[in-house]
Order: structure tokens, then sequence, then C-alpha cells
């Protein structure tokens, strides 16, 4: 096998907002603000310097997400893992409903594709299965490996994605609390059935949702209605409802982004969304961070450093 000591990769993965209202576990959404980290296999020994988001938090040693997921995908190809210094410099808000584990996770796999390269070649699928297989469902590592909007869905086989392009006008604002949120929390609150009534009003409202991001930016607000899952997390934060509530009753498309707490607005054009973060500002004593992001179209990103010969 190829001696992977000394090579050194280089990835970046963008921030992702999934269910966007209606589409619950299915939809997804990438976004402008990324995770960077630059991983070098060494002879022994695992180091994990982190900078920005979660500095002095996560973990720096083998228990940290992005090495378990370099790990996993190793052991899939039943490849010994070599040392590892890794480099993190974190951007996306951790406990947010931002995708930040999604995003750990898929930063790993990627990581992982390009210290193989030459030795395993993995495609989109195997990316996606084993994403899937640390994250549990693909909603957030789809449009984290993709970009721009997916469905993602499960078959027998396993995880399946689908790309599609956003039109341009939409223009999404995220707004962060300083709270975080428990995705298991919010997961806990959801009921194990649901009215045959509501079941059909998201199936219409998810397949209007497509729609209006690729096609009809004028339907977002109508689109992004939901009746599976916000209202029954919204006693676990009640800020991000009564946010919602008031910004959903001034035509803005606003939605729990992600788990929450922090909120989603998908704007039909850039001046609604300065509009709708002003709103909040008004509405609230607690502060909220509005982040004006663009829509991420690429996806994940791996390059290979060439490794210098010896002198």
């Amino acid at each position: 096998m190829t001696d992977l000591v000394g090579r050194t990769v280089t990835v970046r993965v963008p921030a992702t907002s999934a269910n966007l209202g209606p589409g619950f576990d299915t939809l997804g959404l990438a976004l402008a603000l990324y995770d960077e980290l630059e991983v070098t296999a060494t002879e022994s020994g695992v180091h994990v310097d982190v900078h920005g988001v979660g500095e002095g938090e996560v973990p720096t040693d083998e228990t940290n997400l992005v090495v378990r997921s370099i790990k996993h995908a190793f052991d899939h190809y039943s490849i010994p893992m070599p040392g590892l210094h890794l480099v993190a410099k974190n951007s996306i808000p951790h406990g947010r409903g931002l995708g930040s584990s999604g995003a750990a996770i898929v930063s790993g796999i990627m990581a992982a594709k390009g210290l193989l390269e030459g030795v395993v070649e993995l495609d989109s699928d195997d990316l996606l299965t084993l994403a899937t297989e640390l994250e549990g469902h693909p909603d957030n590592v789809a449009p984290a490996i993709f970009g721009g909007l997916t469905i993602a869905w499960m078959t027998p086989e396993g995880p399946r994605a689908k790309k599609l392009i956003v039109h341009r006008g939409v223009s999404p604002v995220v707004l962060v609390p300083a709270a975080t949120m428990s995705t298991a929390l919010a997961r806990s609150l959801q009921p194990e059935s649901v009215p045959h009534a509501d079941a059909v009003f998201n199936l219409s409202r998810s397949a209007l949702l497509i729609a209006a991001l690729i096609q009809s930016p004028e339907l977002l607000l109508e689109a992004t209605e939901d009746r599976l899952h916000q209202d029954y997390r919204a006693s676990a934060m009640p800020e991000t409802s009564e946010l919602i509530q008031v910004l959903r009753a001034s035509g803005h498309a606003a939605v729990v982004s992600g788990a929450g707490p922090s909120i989603l607005v998908l704007s039909s054009d850039p001046s609604q969304r300065v509009l709708a973060a002003d709103l909040v500002e008004g509405n609230t004593s607690n502060p909220w961070e509005a982040l004006m992001l663009a829509v991420d179209f690429k996806g994940a990103t791996v390059f290979l450093h060439e490794v210098a010969e010896p002198a």
C-alpha cells in the first residue's frame, strides 16, 4: 500500500440548514459559511488544533468527531489509519441548527478521500453513505457534500440525494441566537404519528417549496408552511417560535433552521432579508446575529497538496 505519511489535504465544507419548513428530514440547503480543515498524515498519534468556533471546547484527541469520521472511512476500506495532525478553522456555530456536526463528519470523510487518493477512489455515493452512517440521516450531510438545494431519501441500498440549483433571487439570512439547542432534545419532542390532514398539508408544501426555490421565489412564504415538526418543538425554544410568527406575519418566509434555535429566512431579494433582520432586532431584548449568506453551490471540496520529494 502507498505510504500515506507526509500527505496533506485541505478541506472546506459549508454550513447547512435542514428541513426548510415542510421538508422534514428530506430537504437541505448549503450556505456560504465554512469550516476549513488541514490534515497531515503522520507516523503516529493524533493532534488537533482548533481555531474559531469550538476552540477550547471540542476534543483535540482521537475522540474528535472529524478524527472519528476519518477513521470510519479508513476502517470501511480496511486500511490502517496513519497518525494525524489536524488544524481546524471553524466558522459554523455549534448547536444552532446550522449543521455543525454534519460539517465535521463531511470534513472527515472528505479528508479521508484526499488522503486515500490513488489508493481508494471514493465517489459521491461513497461519500454520502459513509457520512450518513455517522450522522444517522442524510438531510444535513447531503447539501454539505454536494452544495445547493438537496432532496435526500433512504433506500434499502442506502442514502440517495438529488442536487438542485436555487433561483438566483433567493437570498437567505440566518438569525443566530446566543442560546444553543440539542438536536436529540428537539427530536424527542416529535410525536410518533401525525394527523392525516397534516401529512397531506406538508406534502403539498414540500412540493411547492421545490418550485419556489428553483423557479418561483414569490411563493416562498406559502411554501414554507409546516405542520409536522416546528409547533411540536416550540416549547423548547419559545423565543425562536415567537420571532418566526412575527416574521411570517410581516410576510417573511421564516422557518426553524434544522433543529434550531436559529431562524432561516428565505427572502426573494436582498433588500427583503435586511428588513427581516431589522424586524428581529426591534422585537427582542436578546441579541440575534444576522448572517447574510449566499447559497453555496459547490459543496465540500478537498485538495491534496503535492508531497515534496526528498533532497
